[in-house]
């Protein structure tokens, strides 16, 4: 067989071959379709996704302010798996006006402590903005699980399409195979 010639087997779905079925060439058009879906459409969904997590962040950081509040009771002291605890703060607003809440704060700090909270432009106390760097970090891997998600349903789905079509082939064979079959069944002697 060293000269013989050698089969290719590009693209060999899509060649002509008697043994070629309708559905070889559909799973076929399917494989090419979900890869290229997965492509792009797993791309677009990281980029978006991740686009759009970065612009929160950043309205995050512009709306956000640091306020000085001041401790009006001790908190507890830490525990090992406690390291912040509830308890009562007061601040002053951008508008001048006293404000008295409860927020999670560093445990072990006495009475009358200086505090940094985090507010909205309403006021209301809120959790810190996250850093740049943290920003970035989330939304790319927001972005990079959207598309992973994106990816595994298209996979999932061309997975079953592609599962009901071998289902087809089997039922297909089994039918031939009952036409067929009692052919062989005669005695050779």
């Amino acid at each position: 067989m060293r000269g013989g010639r050698r089969t290719k087997k590009t693209l060999w779905r899509w060649r002509s071959n008697p043994l070629r079925r309708r559905d070889d060439v559909l799973e076929a058009w399917i494989v090419l379709a979900v890869w290229a879906v997965i492509a792009v459409g797993g791309t677009l969904a990281g980029i978006v996704t991740a686009r759009a997590a970065d612009d929160t962040f950043d309205r995050q950081r512009a709306q956000r302010t640091p306020v000085s509040a001041v401790l009006l009771a001790d908190t507890p002291k830490a525990t090992s798996n406690a390291y912040r605890s509830s308890a009562k703060v007061r601040w002053t607003g951008q508008d001048g006006t006293t404000h008295t809440a409860k927020a999670l704060v560093e445990s072990g700090k006495k009475a009358g402590s200086r505090i940094t909270l985090w507010t909205d432009p309403h006021g209301t106390l809120v959790t810190a903005p996250p850093s740049p760097t943290g920003a970035a970090v989330e939304a790319a891997l927001l972005g990079t699980s959207a598309a992973l998600a994106a990816a595994g349903l298209v996979f999932g789905a061309g997975g079953l399409v592609r599962w009901r079509l071998e289902r087809r082939r089997i039922a297909q064979w089994g039918r031939e195979w009952d036409l067929v079959g009692p052919q062989w069944g005669h005695k050779t002697s």
